[in-house]
């Protein structure tokens, strides 16, 4: 990336060239932009990118996605920070411009490590998904192949020789006879189509599906992915040459560490929790995943290296000192007949390692939801993971029955599990637990639901203040540097630009 002083103007252009930059209100950010911006643009569009996506995220856990309410506070909110959303609208050349730069920016903050991927990703096909939900009908074969989707639409002919079964197998199959027949239906290689496949949605023959438009959607989603993924991982190796400006580098920290919410690594309440408690709190406070992993270690004594990790981190997190974990640990798995040279041998290591006092002295933070959901799915004989996303629904309605919610209760989580809104459900859990009809927050990890948790039962914020502060003795190199970003940005000349042609060098492939 170069930076210029001098004073290079933006390059203007007609209302057709607008046009053919950004036909769509949607788009799959193939090409980097290759205009001019300030670097104090530059940061306001990353930041307003970011408050985007962190709204996308938090409505996706406190709302059902494609819900009437879902939808309209999301609009309003990309109403608030002017990027684009529906077509034919007057004078969106500028909503675009700012979508399409603010999304290359954010890759480079992003593509630092795979949690921060993942979350990227994640908001990122939100966003396309409710942008794609509103995107009339009539442009959405030209969006197709001007995202370099070729996905063929069959002849009216081929269509109604096998309508009966395509209406059958279709996910939509709910919606009124005519309104399908109406519909185009694409026929697209198998391999495009897993996961309307895998959940048995699609009709398939000769090794291709046939896709009705209304389900199209998913395959959209599985492209943009696939090419998002892709070209993140190829960001990252070139990321360096972009870190060595000292000017850019700050921001870039400063955006990927502030804004992707509290990871609950910080030590404030550390010593706060005794051994004592533990058991207790499991059944008050414990996130289901949590309360599960603890009732199998108190039956089993012992736990394997999934469950291990994901609990253990997270009792770091709500407070426990190393020396508590290994006294804790080490009192469990000697109840299972395990002999204490071989604890102290074979497992103190990894709990000295996971709070950052062996090898890398990397200090690992808790597990939040995303994580837990989307990666180590349990086996067998495991008990880590999700209960809303990993458990068998009738295995699902006993637990929750031992947990004395109540029937109409269990419905209404079994339905949020039904149509894969886990964190939803988990909310849904905690305000039914703790008797209240709104908790107020948007529930993104287990830690959280724990301080939550704790706040309501004993009316008192102080868990939750310590547990947000950061501790000062150990800062990371980058946070220092991340301290002076702003400052840096203020004090630099309002003309200094950035020549976004030299981001090519590390999007393209």
């Amino acid at each position: 990336m170069q930076f210029s002083g001098g004073n290079r103007k933006r390059l203007r252009l007609g209302g057709d060239q607008r046009n053919a930059c950004y036909p769509h209100s949607l788009q799959f950010y193939l090409e980097p932009p290759s205009e001019n911006i300030s670097l104090i643009e530059f940061e306001s569009l990353a930041i307003d990118r970011v408050k985007l996506l962190k709204t996308v995220e938090n409505l996706g856990v406190s709302h059902v996605k494609g819900t009437e309410q879902y939808q309209s506070k999301l609009e309003a909110e990309i109403r608030r920070l002017k990027f684009s959303f529906r077509e034919n609208v007057e004078n969106e050349y500028e909503r675009r411009r700012r979508d399409h730069i603010s999304h290359f920016i954010l890759r480079l903050a992003y593509c630092q490590s795979e949690d921060l991927r993942r979350w990227f990703i994640q908001q990122e096909m939100d966003l396309l998904r409710f942008r794609f939900s509103i995107l009339p009908k009539d442009k959405i074969q030209s969006f197709l192949k001007d995202s370099h989707l070729h996905f063929e639409a069959i002849s009216d002919e081929e269509r109604s020789l096998r309508e009966h079964e395509i209406i059958a197998s279709s996910t939509s199959s709910s919606a009124p006879k005519s309104e399908l027949e109406l519909e185009s239906v694409y026929k697209i290689p198998f391999a495009d189509a897993l996961d309307l496949f895998r959940g048995r949605k699609v009709y398939l023959e000769d090794g291709f599906a046939y896709v009705p438009l209304k389900d199209i959607v998913a395959i959209v989603l599985n492209e943009f992915r696939a090419k998002l993924s892709k070209a993140l991982a190829l960001t990252a190796r070139s990321l360096p040459a972009v870190q060595s400006d000292e000017r850019l580098q700050p921001l870039l920290n400063h955006l990927s560490h502030s804004y992707t919410g509290q990871d609950y690594s910080t030590q404030g309440n550390a010593g706060k929790i005794s051994l004592d408690q533990i058991d207790s709190l499991s059944t008050k406070s414990f996130p289901p995943c949590m309360r599960q992993l603890h009732k199998a270690l108190r039956e089993n004594h012992h736990l394997r290296h999934g469950g291990r990790m994901q609990y253990g981190l997270f009792l770091k997190g709500i407070g426990l000192t190393l020396e508590q974990a290994l006294q804790f640990w080490k009192q469990e798995f000697i109840r299972g007949k395990m002999d204490p040279d071989k604890f102290d041998k074979g497992y103190s290591y990894n709990i000295r390692h996971s709070f950052g006092k062996e090898g890398k002295r990397t200090d690992y933070t808790p597990f939040s939801c995303m994580k837990i959901i989307l990666t180590n799915p349990p086996g067998q004989g495991d008990y880590h993971g999700c209960p809303f996303r990993h458990s068998d629904p009738e295995l699902l309605k006993q637990k929750l029955q031992s947990y004395k919610i109540s029937p109409d209760g269990i419905s209404q989580i079994l339905d949020l599990v039904k149509g894969t809104h886990y964190q939803v459900a988990c909310q849904k859990y905690f305000e039914m637990t703790h008797n209240v009809d709104d908790c107020g927050f948007s529930l993104s990890h287990p830690n959280q639901f724990f301080f939550e948790s704790q706040r309501i039962l004993t009316g008192s914020k102080d868990i939750r203040k310590e547990s947000i502060q950061p501790e000062a003795p150990q800062p990371k190199p980058s946070v220092q540097k991340n301290k002076d970003a702003s400052s840096a940005l203020a004090s630099l000349n309002s003309s200094l630009e950035v020549d976004m042609e030299g981001l090519e060098d590390y999007f393209n492939e």
